[in-house]
């Protein structure tokens, strides 16, 4: 009797183990996902703030002014919810990229310093916003693994952690790529 009661104890000591370090992983995943969104949202309000400056350096154009400073206003009382942080951010991203193509339109202002200086640190700033999201779609992406794993998913259902959403943006100084007709060069058949 003796074996088979130390057996018992064993496999309860070493399950109990497991659920101690599988919930703390858990609660260590969702950690580091609340700190790398402190580190996009760091560098998104960077972002954010080197706006009024941009505009300033193209002041002529009142209506791309107003439709930004429309977005910065939307923003400022803005959810703290991801999904809603994305959509808001995209618009910004939309609205900048529509500043920066107006600015591609006269040399003269695409050739001054203090535009070339804002535009450098729109592109810094923008690399930042980028590496941020990959610290935390790289922390999303094992935070979710761990909750459909098994047996850990049974720990993820009995204390409520869901699946997080990954961050994506489209940034403003993201080029998209020109589209290629193929039928255009010399002895393609389509």
């Amino acid at each position: 009797m003796q074996p088979i009661f130390i057996l018992f104890f064993f496999v309860l000591l070493a399950s109990i183990a497991w659920f101690i370090n599988a919930f703390n992983r858990f609660i260590k995943y969702k950690n580091r996902i609340e700190e790398t969104w402190s580190g996009i949202d760091v560098a998104l309000r960077r972002r954010f703030n080197l706006i009024p400056n941009l505009i300033r350096a193209i002041e002529r154009y009142e209506e791309h002014e107003a439709k930004i400073f429309q977005t910065k206003n939307d923003y400022l009382a803005g959810s703290p919810d991801i999904s809603n942080r994305v959509e808001e951010e995209t618009q910004i991203s939309k609205s900048l990229r529509g500043l920066l193509a107006l600015a591609e339109a006269y040399p003269d202002l695409k050739a001054t310093a203090n535009f070339l200086d804002l535009q450098n640190s729109l592109s810094e700033i923008e690399e930042d916003i980028q590496k941020a999201r990959n610290r935390y779609n790289n922390t999303v992406g094992r935070f979710n693994t761990l909750i459909e794993s098994f047996p850990a998913n049974f720990i993820a259902r009995k204390f409520g952690f869901k699946k997080q959403n990954y961050f994506t943006l489209d940034l403003a100084t993201q080029r998209e790529l020109p589209e290629v007709e193929f039928s255009a060069f010399p002895g393609s058949k389509t």
